[in-house]
């Protein structure tokens, strides 16, 4: 069987993994193309300090652009930021300092991004790669530290969801509609912890700008990484930025590099597994309207026009929306006119570049005649820092990527996420409307969920110091999206307690009689999408310390595994298994009992890659060298440390 897309790039940035044809549910050292970090990068030294290294591997691999809260001038952010700037240059490692742009825009126009290539962030828009045919995926901190020190970081290669695009857009209908239509349509958790691979005959009609936005909001879809194919927009896009680098004498993207994507782009294997299929016609999509408060909430805009909802507050800006195609939209709608009375409409460029563009271009200047509010190029109110965030009661529109309650500004505000087209139109009109006219459409849903194949048992070698198997009590916590606050709750995340007091309150909300239930030794089996929520570490270290070897779920927050295994915690993903016990205990799970104990012992050889239960025998991902290695040395900190 082939590889997608997603598989192929990861077999060819492999450090250490299996030896064979990487597929879905894999672990796996990936050795990126680039890493980069933002006003996190802060932390991440301190990461990087703690674990002993002295000098970062590869000074061509990290990136640092400081975006996020460039509005801030106090001597405390200065100086972090100067603490930053010196430790780039002590280091070798390429530095933007603030007010240069956001870091997804910059890492696409600066060429460090190219197709085929895996290139991370720690930030969750890293998706946005995707637009330039790479995978881009988001690490945390623990992750990019590990990368300075050692070059390389795990990862796990997700299933993969193919989206068919057919069709094309129709004037004034954009990329922001596209994805505010799919996480709205597909709101059912359809693309979870997968990735996405965009394709059909529809992707040649987008505009790159269009596949970034998309790209981009894969992220708030639920997906893991959003991909393009490579073609000739992906090619003439990296043309003129080549040139435009060249023109400051900086050369990332040789001609050579055009003609080998243009004659041979990466592509996935014609009979490669998806998990599923969606189909979207872009001739069907109209421009749509998310929220308030959430994305997978969208309406029609000729359905919420007609209610005229007003608005207080519009947003041109973000990494999402920043860019010069958008802000030409907005300056169309609002030439001749401005921005009604008692509404603040902000402006910030993707980038300096973006913005320099859009001054040439004489965009710039309509949006300030029209009465736009200017701000530095950066994350800004997006992320809610800086000037212009919603204050209690007040109503926003916006062109950024996320409207969750209290992200711009007040929980008590709400805010709508649109195409910028529609936020300029909605600044001037003083109420959500749209620049023109537009039917009432509702495009189909058409998901296919395929058999993925299932997991084959497989002979792995046991390193020293893994166990070559585990036996314990079966306890069935049939929930699915058991989330961080019901494994290790809010009132005690933030206070100091010792690992006996932590085994004492760990499922408390949601299970209190867990506690007296459990004990050491036991295998907890769950239901899907196990450890969703924040990402507080407590969730795993608590279940440590109640002495539970080893979680299995039918899936898990990526947040979660990638906590658990820094912190040497195994982890299973066992669907079938999860069925089963729905299956054999469905009275049990009927009557709501929170943890089930069914009085039967699992056993799970790591040499076969089997779980056993009642005589039946699961087959699940391989773990290999890699994830024992972690597990072995108590988490990712502890691996580098031993190996620098």
């Amino acid at each position: 069987m082939g590889q997608t897309i997603v598989e192929k790039i990861a077999q060819s940035h492999l450090a250490e993994g299996p030896d064979r044809p990487l597929r879905s549910g894999d672990f796996l050292s990936v050795r990126p193309r680039h890493v980069m970090t933002h006003d996190n990068t802060s932390a991440v030294i301190g990461k990087f300090k703690g674990i002993g290294a002295a000098r970062v591997a590869d000074p061509r691999q990290p990136v640092f652009t400081l975006d996020h809260d460039i509005q801030n001038t106090t001597a405390e952010n200065l100086g972090k930021y100067a603490k930053i700037e010196a430790f780039a240059r002590d280091h070798g490692i390429d530095f933007h300092p603030a007010g240069s742009g956001i870091g997804h825009q910059l890492m696409c126009e600066n060429g460090y991004v190219v197709p085929g290539s895996f290139v991370v962030a720690s930030d969750s828009h890293s998706n946005m790669y995707g637009a330039l045919a790479a995978l881009g995926t988001p690490v945390v901190r623990t992750d990019a530290a590990a990368i300075w020190a050692t070059g390389t970081f795990w990862w796990q290669v997700p299933r993969t969801v193919q989206v068919v695009l057919t069709g094309a857009l129709r004037a004034g209908v954009t990329g922001k509609d596209v994805i505010i239509t799919l996480c709205g349509l597909y709101n059912r958790e359809e693309v979870l912890n997968a990735a996405v691979e965009f394709a059909g005959p529809g992707v040649a009609s987008l505009s790159m700008d269009a596949r970034m936005s998309i790209a981009n909001m894969s992220t708030e879809w639920g997906a893991l990484a959003g991909w393009f194919p490579c073609d000739e927009v992906t090619i003439a896009w990296l043309a003129a930025r080549r040139a435009a680098l060249a023109a400051r004498g900086v050369e990332r993207v040789g001609a050579a590099d055009l003609e080998r994507w243009a004659a041979d782009p990466p592509r996935p294997d014609g009979d490669a597994a998806y998990a599923a299929h969606i189909e979207l016609d872009l001739g069907e999509v109209t421009p749509h309207v998310s929220g308030p408060d959430t994305v997978f909430v969208m309406r029609p805009l000729a359905e919420i026009a007609a209610k005229k909802v007003v608005i207080h507050k519009a947003y041109l800006m973000s990494c999402v929306n920043g860019r010069g195609e958008d802000l030409a939209a907005a300056a169309a709608v609002l030439r001749g006119r401005t921005v009604a009375p008692g509404v603040a409409l902000y402006l910030a460029a993707a980038s300096v570049t973006v913005q320099a563009e859009a001054e040439a271009s004489g965009v710039w200047q309509t949006l300030l005649d029209a009465g736009a509010i200017a701000l530095p190029p950066g994350c800004g109110a997006c992320i809610g820092l800086g000037t212009g965030l919603l204050e209690p009661g007040e109503v926003g529109i916006s062109a950024t990527n996320r409207n969750f309650k209290g992200r711009m500004g007040s929980r008590d505000a709400a805010c709508y996420l649109a195409s910028p087209a529609v936020v300029a139109a909605s600044a001037a009109a003083g109420h959500i409307t749209a620049p023109e006219a537009w039917p009432l459409v509702e495009p189909r849903r058409r998901f296919t969920a395929l058999a993925s194949p299932a997991a084959a048992s497989e002979r792995v070698e046991i390193i020293p110091g893994f166990p070559a198997s585990l036996r314990g009590r079966l306890l069935f916590l049939p929930q699915d999206n058991l989330n961080t606050d019901g494994i290790y709750g809010k009132d005690v995340t933030y206070r100091e307690l010792t690992r006996e007091e932590m085994a004492q309150v760990v499922m408390a909300n949601y299970d209190p009689a867990f506690v007296g239930v459990a004990r050491a030794g036991d295998i907890v089996v769950s239901g899907m999408n196990f450890g969703t929520g924040s990402s507080r570490e407590q969730a795993v270290t608590a279940l440590q310390a109640k002495g539970i070897p080893l979680v299995v779920a039918g899936s898990f927050s990526q947040t979660y595994l990638r906590n658990a295994f820094n912190n040497g915690f195994l982890c299973v993903e066992l669907p079938a298994l999860v069925a089963r016990l729905r299956e054999q205990l469905a009275d049990r799970v009927a009557a709501r009992e929170k943890t089930i104990v069914p009085g039967d012992e699992v056993v799970v050889d790591f040499t076969t890659s089997t779980l056993t239960w009642r005589g039946e025998a699961f087959a699940f991902p391989a773990l290999g060298s890699v994830p024992q290695s972690l597990v072995v040395a108590g988490g990712v900190e502890n691996l580098v440390r031993s190996r620098l």
